[in-house]
């Protein structure tokens, strides 16, 4: 199994969702945060008095997937989210050593089903 946590622009969210659904992927976690880097977009870049580094919004999502689809997925995600310029985002592709259902404690790639 593996965890793919990709890190895009705001305004690309619901675009890239939906491109996900179309093509079978509909588990997803997404989570609004702040973050610096090369992978935010610097002509949004700003402090605050909460966070005074520059930084830029942005959005992760979290995608948990067979071994099989990981590279399938993040090829979708790539293609939505590329508009040539800094900022665009990244994708982080890891292994899963063990996925546990809390309902009834099933473990493994059946967690998905």
């Amino acid at each position: 199994m593996k965890l793919l946590k990709v890190l895009i622009r705001p305004i690309l969210l619901e675009e890239i969702s939906k491109e996900l659904r179309h093509h079978g992927v509909d588990c997803m976690m997404v989570f609004k945060g702040e973050g610096t880097g090369k992978y935010i977009d610097p002509t949004k870049e700003h402090g605050s008095l909460d966070f005074p580094a520059m930084h830029a919004e942005l959005v992760k999502i979290e995608i948990a997937a067979h071994d099989k689809d990981a590279s399938r997925i993040a090829n979708i995600i790539q293609k939505k989210a590329s508009t040539g310029t800094e900022g665009d985002g990244i994708i982080f592709i890891s292994s899963i050593d063990e996925a546990i259902r809390i309902k009834d404690g099933t473990r493994g790639p059946g967690v998905f089903f």
